[in-house]
This record gives C-alpha cells, sequence and structure tokens, in this order.
C-alpha cells in the first residue's frame, strides 16, 4: 500500500519537525513521512494531514509516540479510529507494507465537528463508524481502497466539509493560548497562563476541558517533556534543564520524561548515538 510521493506545491507544505517521536533518527530509517497542510475550508480545524508509508520491513519496527493535546482520527488496515488526547504513550508496530493516513486536528478544532466537550473522549479510541455512522464507514471503505495518498486526503477533506462545522471564536483563543505553550518554554504553570488570557484558572481549566479535552497543567507538562526530550541530545546538565523547564528538581523531570518516554533521559540521549 506505499505509495511515492510527488512534490507539494510550497503553500501546502507544513513544518516537519518530528516532536513527540521517540527517537525518531531511527524511525526514518524504516518508513518515510509527510505531512499536508489542509485545504483553506479546513484550516480552523484541521492542523494537517500526516502519513506513514512503509516497504517489505525484514522485521517489526515500533514507533513509540509521547501524545500531543490534540484529536487524531487515523486510517489504516489494522484500525480506523478517532483518539482523543491520550495521557500516556503509545505505539503502532509496522509489519510488511502498509500506510497509515492521520488527520491532526488543532487544539480546540474538534470541538466543532463532535457538538458538545471534547472531554467526553479524553482517553478514548472511538471508531469513525460509531460516531459517524454510515458515512464514517463509507469513508473508511473509500480511503483504504485509495492507493494514492493525496488522493485518500482529498476525500477526508471532503467528508469533513460535508460535516458542515462552524467556525467557534472559543477554538481560535484555546489554538492560540495551545501554541503559546507551545513555543515558550517560560510558561511552566497554569496561572502563569491564565494571566496572559485574561482568564481565572477556574475559567481556563473550564475552557481546555471544553475544548482540549484535558487540563491546562496537563498541556504544559506535556510540551516541556517534548522539550527535554530533544534537549538532552546537547548533554545539557539535567538539573539545569529541569529547573528551565519548570520542575522542583531533576528527580522530577526524569520520573516523568521515564513514564511518558519508556525510558530516563540518559538512556534516550545515548539512542542518538546509536541511530
Amino acid at each position: 500500500m506505499a505509495t511515492s510521493v510527488p512534490p507539494l506545491p510550497e503553500a501546502r507544505l507544513v513544518e516537519t519537525r518530528q516532536r513527540g517521536w521517540v527517537n525518531p533518527y531511527a524511525g526514518l530509517k524504516a518508513f518515510d513521512f509527510f505531512r499536508q497542510a489542509p485545504s483553506p475550508e479546513l484550516a480552523a480545524y484541521v492542523e494537517h494531514f500526516w502519513v506513514v508509508t512503509w516497504t517489505d520491513l525484514a522485521e517489526p519496527y515500533e514507533q513509540r509516540i509521547v501524545s500531543h493535546p490534540t484529536v487524531n482520527m487515523t486510517i489504516t488496515r489494522d484500525f480506523h479510529r478517532i483518539a482523543e488526547v491520550i495521557r500516556g504513550g503509545f505505539s503502532y508496530t509496522m509489519r510488511d507494507s502498509g500506510r497509515v493516513l492521520g488527520t491532526r486536528f488543532r487544539p480546540g478544532g474538534f470541538r466543532p465537528l463532535l457538538g458538545g466537550p471534547v472531554s467526553q473522549l479524553t482517553g478514548r479510541f472511538v471508531e469513525i463508524g460509531e460516531m459517524y455512522g454510515t458515512a464514517g464507514v463509507t469513508l473508511v471503505e473509500q480511503v483504504l481502497a485509495e492507493p494514492d495518498a493525496r488522493a485518500a486526503i482529498a476525500l477526508i477533506e471532503k467528508f469533513l466539509v460535508s460535516l458542515g462545522p462552524n467556525q467557534d471564536p472559543l477554538s481560535e483563543e484555546v489554538a492560540a493560548l495551545v501554541a503559546t505553550v507551545e513555543s515558550d518554554v517560560s510558561v511552566t504553570r497554569v496561572d502563569e497562563l491564565a494571566a496572559r488570557s485574561g482568564r481565572s484558572m477556574r475559567s481556563l481549566q473550564r475552557l481546555f476541558r471544553d475544548y482540549v479535552g484535558i487540563g491546562p497543567k496537563w498541556v504544559i507538562r506535556r510540551f516541556r517533556l517534548h522539550e527535554a526530550a530533544e534537549r538532552v541530545y546537547q548533554d545539557l546538565d539535567l538539573a539545569t534543564l529541569a529547573a528551565e523547564l519548570g520542575y522542583t528538581d531533576q528527580a522530577h523531570l526524569t520520573r516523568d520524561f521515564t513514564a511518558a518516554v519508556g525510558m530516563p533521559p540518559a538512556a534516550y540521549a545515548r539512542l542518538r548515538g546509536e541511530s
């Protein structure tokens, strides 16, 4: 099912930083990966589409992911489901040849397509057919039958547009706040983010649960872990890094890092040299 990928027009290219992948350097030797920006009609809801393809693997390859505060709709031969924010890490094992086609929604962007609080799905995997009925089942069948990845993405775009989502200013507010947390490592506490947003802490927490599906404290901690996973390769002093990212001490960072990534920072840093 693997496909060749022709070049995209520059306007459709998106940033390809592999934040959240455990040991991305090894992964990119096992499979091909690309992202595609959504059409203008879906830009308020979808962050990007992503496609992983692999061909004739000599042995199974497992890719572990430290999740983001986003909803993903994923279609592959093994499953076709919508995944809300997954608190822990998760992984997928690739065998033989295949393709995974994902739709990553903007933080808060799935709320208009769900029509209710995103927190009702947090930590769950819901079948596309269960959520969208016959139309969802048909979409899955069409995407799996389409060998060209870009044509399959077009099918998903057509389906999402047919749902008739309406832009929600609160979705835009949430997306901007999450982007701030991701890009600004100085944001390490909920009260700091609340002050920037002009909301009370309780109001901010309600907003995040409703639109992101999880509280702002988790979002802050998760992005700081992504930052740590990138920076441990630089042989930084862990105590200094822990303080900069808002952890009480090095041990606190090590515990959180190990729980999410599956190994302590020192062991993770060694993977770079082995890739």
